[in-house]
């Protein structure tokens, strides 16, 4: 791992960059500023290293950024509706940043935050951030102490482990929002890119992407990516769900694995580079978006990222927790550790159909 500097904040703190590389020719640069992914260079089927990732150039694009690039979520990650919820009787006010609902923890975000960056242990390619979110930031209660460690394995594996502690009860649900295109930054949307979803079910939301609490299966519906198709094949079908979020913008409930370790939860292949990318999870559910409100946004190298150009799989508990009792619980408390690993793996495979 090597560390270089990358600007400073308007009260002094130092961003850094740091840079992970293994043998395979795989590079993720990584920044304490919302322990945020900012680029990922892969290799094509003919070993051409290209980034992956949409993101920014500087430290300056992802500060006024509203897209999430890369970034750590929390502490809540996707939606809590009307900005509040209720613990053992006490109702907690959040901040609102979407609408009437609390949207990737609110106004001021992990994502907005400087953490603590250092050298990952047991691995020469990892490095871990730390942040103390303070009872009361963003309205969420408890002093919660998280750790987010990134390594980069020999396995062509970028595996991200999540930690974090309460002194008081509180609700939390923390994910990654790294937007990939296998094909790269500024070649276009990624409709053509196949994938799969082991998920026998996902969650309907309501026109302001609230899960409505159903828990719905999807056969015969455009939510079926248990084969692998294209994303354009359901996108554009007039389903209810889909004209309303302007595409995918939704929680698949994971299949139960036989083991407790990490599953496959996802796979997309990128026909025209033989990209593949794989991810796993230890959580309960993941966020496929589809880039529906990429409108003109300027990216890295002056590109102007359109709808779709860019999609999301973000691995978490279900949005909107708290107000649905039948949702796996998103409560922790004092005593309790969060534990939670997610692997996104890069292979290629110039025969796969």
């Amino acid at each position: 791992m090597r560390t270089i500097s990358w600007g400073k904040m308007p009260d002094g703190d130092d961003v850094k960059l740091h840079v992970l590389s293994n043998g395979s020719g795989i590079e993720a640069a990584i920044t304490n500023y919302g322990a945020t992914v900012v680029s990922l260079r892969v290799p094509d089927r003919n070993r051409n290293l290209d980034e992956i990732i949409l993101g920014y150039d500087d430290l300056s694009g992802y500060r006024a950024g509203i897209e999430y690039f890369g970034a750590t979520i929390g502490r809540y990650a996707n939606r809590i509706a009307h900005g509040q919820f209720t613990l053992d009787g006490r109702t907690f006010s959040l901040s609102k940043n979407e609408n009437d609902n609390t949207l990737h923890g609110g106004l001021v975000g992990f994502n907005r935050k400087v953490w603590n960056a250092r050298a990952g242990i047991g691995h020469p390619e990892s490095v871990e951030f730390e942040y103390l979110s303070k009872d009361g930031e963003e309205g969420f209660p408890g002093n919660l102490s998280v750790r987010v460690l990134y390594t980069l394995t020999h396995a062509n594996e970028l595996r991200i482990d999540y930690h974090a502690a309460t002194d008081q009860k509180t609700v939390l649900n923390l994910t990654n929002h790294c937007y990939f295109n296998l094909a790269g930054p500024g070649t276009g949307q990624i409709l053509n890119h196949q994938l799969f979803i082991d998920g026998d079910n996902f969650l309907p939301c309501d026109e302001f992407m609230i899960p409505t609490g159903e828990i719905r299966p999807v056969r015969d519906s455009p939510f079926d990516f248990r084969s692998m198709k294209a994303i354009r094949a359901g996108i554009f079908d007039g389903n209810d769900q889909t004209r309303r979020a302007m595409g995918y913008d939704h929680t698949w409930v994971l299949n139960p694995s036989t083991q407790e370790e990490v599953q496959m939860a996802a796979k997309v292949y990128e026909p025209n580079t033989g990209r593949i990318l794989e991810v796993f999870t230890t959580e309960p559910g993941i966020q496929f978006y589809a880039g529906n409100h990429l409108k003109g946004l300027l990216g890295r190298a002056g590109h102007r990222h359109s709808r779709h150009e860019g999609f999301c799989l973000e691995t978490q508990h279900f949005p909107d927790s708290p107000h649905h009792r039948q949702f796996p619980s998103t409560v922790l408390a004092p005593g309790e550790s969060f534990v939670s690993t997610s692997i996104y793996r890069f292979s290629t495979d110039p025969q796969i159909q």
